[in-house]
């Protein structure tokens, strides 16, 4: 196994601030990333519609398994490696320096696509809502910028502070869909009752197959939860890593999956099970156009079961959700860069943090590189929702479900040769079966890839026809894998020596 040259020691300048988040601080940072309530305002009516119908809470759930699966190998190697490289230190642990180097560019593209993806969304939300509510009618990228500094601000501050401007914000998030999911289940006056068998039985999830409904339905699962897998990000920052990284993974899957589990088959039971896919469709359409306003769906469920005066908090909060996204994101990217400094894989400077103990230069490198594609898509005259966020989006969760897949594997790998206290469970059945299901993950996003990020060839049915990508499409899909190779041979070509035993440039 090879190795980049060993960092130099640590200092008050590189030193990221340790001690600073508990369990709860990081499932703040990792369920904010994972935004549900742009989850069930965006992806969820799409998911029902497109995929398998009143079925569509049980694939959140089944995709829910398997990063639980996933997380079993996950939290495994967390308790050996503390790096706020994550994905790259596990990789590069396993696997070797290389491909730990390429792991750690594609997680990159991952990171940032998903910030810019959000950025789109948020400054369209805000010149929307700022329009409606007081007349200010100002362009999306005005608000984009805004946020911009403001996030740029606040990661360069420290973690903690991040962290519990996150935890009000997703309190009340949270609390609005848990309100909203009580009252309609709670009402008695739903259209046909409770059923679980129609949301949950194995049947009508995977009806259609995977190749068809059933397919859509996942994968637009697959993309609600970006972002759980940020835990280990945090690992140098965290009070008793070793303890609270596994427990902060176990929570944010677990939570992901019940809140997008739980809203979903409140929705599917306020409207009807086997009216839903119509009540979707009419509540969403704009000017003759199904699913132009997605977030129509939750919004008529809360206005119709709790008030007119939560489906107002709502459109507020889904802005809030955004910012928090933001901020999360940013911190993520913020630490590869940072992380990747201190290996020596990027310039060195990147490892410099400030007195509050932040990594401000991966700061400002990402602040950077978010800025200059905004303005590009600005001055492009692109559109932030159709371009900027689906194009994005779309990208992000294909590079992360890939990065994932190269974790499981090299889970395997590392505990084939330290197998102390692990369990056969952990170190190969888990790490096995979320290969599997992630795989198919993959291929789902891959192939419905024109779905997610509108990027459909002229005169194809993306619903009918897989794979119906436009240059665009193929370009996006394309390149996690080129960058991945990318990366590849940059860690070939800065690797100096060779140590059978050791990667402690990964692993401080």
């Amino acid at each position: 196994m090879t190795q980049l040259q060993p960092p130099p020691q640590e200092t008050p300048e590189t030193a990221l601030h340790h001690g600073r988040l508990g369990v709860l601080g990081i499932v703040f940072f990792v369920v904010a990333a994972a935004a549900p309530l742009v989850g069930m305002t965006g992806a969820v009516p799409v998911a029902i519609v497109l995929g398998n119908g009143a079925a569509a809470p049980g694939a959140y759930v089944v995709v829910g398994l398997v990063l639980l699966l996933f997380s079993v190998g996950y939290a495994a190697m967390a308790t050996k490696v503390t790096n706020t490289g994550a994905f790259f230190a596990f990789v590069g642990r396993g696997l070797g320096i290389v491909p730990g180097v390429g792991s750690a560019f594609t997680s990159l593209v991952a990171y940032l696509s998903i910030q810019l993806a959000i950025y789109g969304f948020f400054g369209a939300l805000v010149s929307s809502e700022m329009n409606d509510k007081f007349g200010i009618d100002q362009p999306w990228w005005l608000w984009t910028l805004i946020s911009w500094a403001l996030v740029t601000g606040l990661s360069a501050l420290s973690v903690d502070i991040g962290a519990k401007l996150l935890g009000v914000l997703m309190t009340i998030e949270l609390l609005s869909l848990v309100v909203t999911a009580f009252a309609v289940l709670l009402s008695g006056d739903t259209p046909e009752g409770i059923d679980l068998a129609a949301s949950f039985s194995p049947t009508n999830i995977f009806a259609g197959g995977l190749a068809s409904t059933a397919g859509i339905a996942l994968a637009f699962a697959f993309a609600s939860y970006i972002g759980f897998e940020a835990t280990a990000i945090y690992g140098e920052e965290s009070k008793d890593a070793h303890r609270t990284v596994p427990r902060a993974t176990y929570l944010a899957v677990v939570m992901i999956t019940v809140i997008f589990g739980f809203t979903a088959f409140a929705i599917v039971t306020g409207l009807g099970s086997s009216t839903v896919i119509d009540r979707t469709v009419e509540l969403s359409t704009v000017d003759g156009t199904p699913l132009a306003n997605p977030a129509g769906v939750l919004f008529g469920v809360a206005d119709q079961y709790v008030g007119s005066w939560i489906v107002d908090l709502m459109s507020w909060l889904v802005i809030s959700s955004l910012f928090a996204g933001l901020l999360a994101f940013q911190n993520s990217a913020a630490r590869y860069f940072y992380s990747m400094g201190r290996a020596g894989v990027l310039p060195s400077s990147l490892d410099r943090v400030n007195g509050r103990g932040a990594p401000w230069t991966g700061t400002v490198t990402t602040s950077v590189i978010t800025l200059v594609v905004i303005l590009v898509f600005w001055i492009g005259d692109k559109d932030p929702v159709l371009n900027l966020f689906y194009w994005f989006s779309g990208l992000a969760v294909l590079a992360i479900v890939f990065v994932e897949i190269l974790v499981s594997v090299a889970v395997i790998a590392f505990f084939s040769r330290h197998r102390e206290g692990v369990s056969i469970f952990t170190s190969i059945v888990a790490p096995l079966a979320s290969i599997l299901g992630l795989a198919v993950g993959l291929w789902l996003l891959a192939s419905r890839f024109a779905l997610l990020a509108g990027t459909v060839k002229e005169g194809v049915d993306p619903t009918a026809e897989p794979w119906g990508l436009n240059t665009t499409g193929w370009v996006l899909v394309l390149l996690p894998f080129v960058t991945f190779a990318v990366g590849m041979l940059v860690g070939k070509l800065r690797v100096r020596t060779e140590n059978e035993d050791a990667v402690a440039d990964l692993v401080t």
